[in-house]
């Protein structure tokens, strides 16, 4: 995957792109630092002491299960507090858009490598066999029997569906999601 980064490249980030960016970071009083133009070295093996950090995710079963690569490519701002309402002001814009276009390629290359030459699933499951559940063995918290609770949001979505409508982007008027929203970009504060 990380030589099929290197092949794509980060994007190609716009003087509009860093602005917003640039001004963000100001304004949470961040490092100001803009977006990355430069792909970062490929880092590791770490030691499980060495891994104080990550990104969350929604795979945890299937990682302990098969042996798993995840895709981490710049599609925000960087230097936001996380998990907050701030992450989400790049999403709607060219920023995130470029972002996704270029993991999406990363993900499709690395889709074909691992279609084209098996000997790298076999390393791969050599690797989680031999290494990295070796000595682990995984229990997961849900049950077999244990279903998803989609209740809980149930009278939230019936509640607010109708009235979220009108913010779904409609590409057959609008050529970006912020002309729909009346939004000129970047808009900086």
């Amino acid at each position: 995957m990380y030589e099929n980064i290197k092949q794509v490249g980060l994007p190609q980030w716009s003087d509009a792109d860093q602005t917003l960016a640039k001004a963000l970071q100001k304004e949470l009083k961040a490092r100001e630092q803009g977006l990355a133009t430069q792909l970062m070295p490929l880092a590791g093996p770490v030691t499980n002491d060495q891994q104080t950090r990550g990104g969350s995710d929604d795979i945890g079963d299937v990682s302990w299960n098969v042996p798993t690569v995840s895709l981490r490519y710049p599609s925000n701002i960087p230097g936001l507090p996380g998990h907050n309402w701030t992450d989400a002001i790049a999403m709607a814009t060219p920023i995130a858009h470029k972002g996704v276009t270029a993991g999406a390629k990363v993900v499709a290359m690395t889709v074909v490598d691992l279609l084209t030459k098996p000997e790298l699933v076999s390393e791969a499951w050599k690797y989680f066999r031999d290494v990295q559940t070796k000595e682990t063995q995984y229990q997961p918290l849900i049950g077999p029997d244990d279903k998803p609770p989609t209740y809980l949001n149930q009278r939230t979505m019936d509640t607010y569906r109708e009235r979220m409508r009108k913010f779904y982007y409609d590409p057959s008027k609008y050529d970006t999601y912020l002309e729909q929203l009346g939004i000129k970009y970047p808009t900086t504060r």
